[in-house]
């Protein structure tokens, strides 16, 4: 049997979150390395992978594809501690992922790009003032929530806590200042703390 293969660029958040429970999962998998920014994505070859065009992009079996970074999470933890037993707490876990996609992600991984990818003068500087007050917002919502827990859903790490981990926990690389935000900071920590935890390399 094939081991799963992941088409992703290291550097990019949602693609470590995939990375991230791979190896606490103690998964045998193959990682081919895409820089999207060449417009690799772009080209036939990967289109016939994923018609989207982006990374993360999971080949679970020889040519069957599954994309977006949350739901290869999903598919990867069940059956494992990573994803909630019981109904309601799987359904909170698949609420804190939704809002990482709708009202984090959008914001904070956007302002990453700008401010570590992009020169200093180029023209979408101009939309960080709006990025970091949406930016801001969903990190007062987490820590909010994390003044009364230690992870999102219940008491235990799971991928709720992956996939908001991933672009948190890098967020000063798009000009956001955490010392804002002791409890986010401290529940950063504590994912840190998981067996088996991998860092994301630099942007």
């Amino acid at each position: 049997m094939s081991i799963p293969r992941v088409y992703g660029m290291s550097s990019s958040g949602n693609c470590y979150k995939v990375r991230l429970l791979m190896e606490q999962l103690q998964l045998e998998y193959e990682w081919i390395e895409l820089d999207v920014r060449t417009g690799v994505t772009r080209q036939p070859e990967f289109l016939s992978k994923n018609p989207n065009g982006r990374v993360p992009t999971l080949e679970y079996e020889p040519g069957r594809y599954l994309v977006e970074s949350d739901a290869i999470l999903v598919y990867l933890a069940e059956g494992s501690g990573f994803w909630p037993q019981h109904r309601l707490e799987r359904a909170q876990a698949l609420q804190w992922m939704f809002f990482e996609q709708y009202s984090h992600e959008p914001y904070i991984a956007v302002a990453r790009f700008i401010c570590a990818m992009l020169p200093a003068q180029h023209a979408r500087r101009g939309e960080l003032p709006r990025l970091h007050e949406r930016g801001y917002q969903a990190l007062a919502v987490m820590e909010q929530h994390l003044a009364h827990g230690r992870f999102f859903v219940g008491d235990a790490y799971s991928i709720a806590d992956i996939a908001l981990y991933a672009y948190t926990h890098a967020a000063g690389d798009g000009g956001f200042d955490l010392q804002r935000f002791p409890a986010v900071r401290a529940w950063i920590a504590r994912v840190e703390s998981q067996p088996r935890f991998v860092q994301m390399p630099p942007a």
